[in-house]
């Protein structure tokens, strides 16, 4: 982009202010403009006006009078052009027909450059015939078979003012679109900033929840059954212990993961890019949650499906979840069985347990961020009770991924 030069930046200021001084007291400059045309109308009247009269006898009152009604109505033009341009324009009939030939005449063009610029095109279809009937009137009458020589090139200066004032407004009407459509931008920028801000903020609030509310409920669990170990069993309650110990520790490695990636801007060669939790970590899981306490049966294919890495890690999470939640809620002497099956339409992840419900399902955080997840890929999760009143059910479909699709490129 050229930069403007110093006279430029200049000029640029001093129309600026002479914009905005005029936006804030437009009746100052309206003014201005018609008492300089007023002085100088009156200055024609005083004897100017017989270089180009036709009747050089007319009474010095009456070209007085229609010097005024041609300059005079310029104080309201911006307001009303259409009301000030009748007005001259019957002004311009009388001076053409007494044979005055007023040069004040020629201050029409203000009026109708106000028209063209403020006003639909329509407008000017009947102001062309107003200026040319006080032209053509004056002309037959003293002009004869030279008529055209007086009409014309007036006429054709009129239709310059007019196509002046068109190509401002339109120049004008550009720049008012232009700079709307960068506010919108502007605006849109915002609002895909704030919400990739909340889509980010939720994927945080996920992982979280899933890392810091299962690993705790497995120490929970550890730490229970460790203290009644204690009195009776010290070998177990040091194994108890030893597992608290683990389990803390992948806590804080997800954790410090997490944190690594959210405290290293994108694409900086510091950031930590290890991989996820995916199928192939879902037997560490289910054997984290056994020594918690909780008997789970696994019902796994082998060789495990291969599955886009997003997707496989919303199935680590919901089994993670769905086992957190029966570690919570199910109540003592319950069991658990995660199945996995891979078909051609897709993958279905089911979690089923033998315990009671302790409470009304959905207050917490776990099953919204389960459909959430399920939802970035299409998918659907149903929960609830098992139809014969005891256990719990938690069933996550996943459709096949079409080649080429966006949930392939999802992180």
């Amino acid at each position: 982009m050229v930069e403007p030069t110093a006279p430029s930046r200049y000029a640029q200021r001093i129309t600026a202010r002479v914009r905005a001084a005029d936006a804030a007291r437009p009746w100052l400059w309206d003014g201005a403009v018609t008492l300089v045309w007023t002085v100088a109308a009156l200055v024609d009247a005083a004897g100017g006006w017989r270089n180009v009269a036709r009747d050089p006898s007319l009474p010095a009152g009456l070209v007085a009078v229609l010097s005024l009604a041609l300059a005079l109505p310029l104080y309201a033009r911006r307001r009303r052009p259409t009301t000030v341009l009748a007005v001259m324009a019957a002004a311009a009939f009388a001076s053409e027909v007494s044979g005055a030939f007023l040069q004040a005449g020629f201050l029409q063009v203000l009026p109708l450059f106000q028209l063209a610029l403020t006003r639909p095109p329509r407008r000017l279809l009947w102001a062309f015939p107003a200026l040319a009937l006080p032209l053509l009137a004056g002309a037959l009458r003293f002009d004869g078979e030279a008529w055209d020589a007086h009409v014309v090139p007036t006429l054709w200066a009129y239709a310059g003012v007019a196509l002046l004032g068109i190509t401002v407004r339109s120049r004008r009407d550009h720049t008012a679109a232009l700079e709307d459509r960068a506010r919108r931008l502007e605006i849109e920028r915002d609002q895909e900033g704030r919400l990739a801000a909340a889509a980010e903020r939720a994927r945080i609030a996920r992982e979280m929840h899933d890392i810091i509310g299962h690993n705790l409920s497995v120490i929970t669990g550890l730490a229970d059954g460790g203290r009644y170990a204690a009195a009776r069993s010290p070998e177990r309650a040091a194994q108890a212990l030893e597992a608290i110990g683990t389990t803390s520790r992948q806590a804080l490695g997800e954790l410090r993961r997490l944190l690594g990636v959210l405290a290293v801007p994108d694409g900086a060669p510091g950031a930590d890019r290890t991989p996820q939790p995916a199928l192939a970590d879902l037997a560490p899981l289910l054997e984290g949650v056994r020594k918690a306490g909780l008997p789970v049966a696994a019902d796994l294919p082998d060789p495990l499906p291969a599955l886009p890495p997003g997707a496989e890690l919303t199935v680590y999470r919901v089994v993670q979840e769905s086992l957190t939640n029966t570690l919570k809620h199910a109540g003592p002497g319950a069991t658990a069985t995660v199945r996995l099956t891979a078909a051609p339409d897709g993958t279905v992840v089911t979690v089923t347990d033998t315990g009671t419900p302790s409470g009304p399902p959905g207050r917490g955080r776990g099953l919204t961020g389960m459909r959430e997840r399920a939802a970035l890929y299409d998918g659907t999760l149903d929960c609830g009770p098992l139809p014969a009143g005891t256990g719990w059910r938690v069933r996550l479909h996943l459709p096949a991924a079409r080649p080429n699709s966006p949930e392939e490129s999802r992180p």
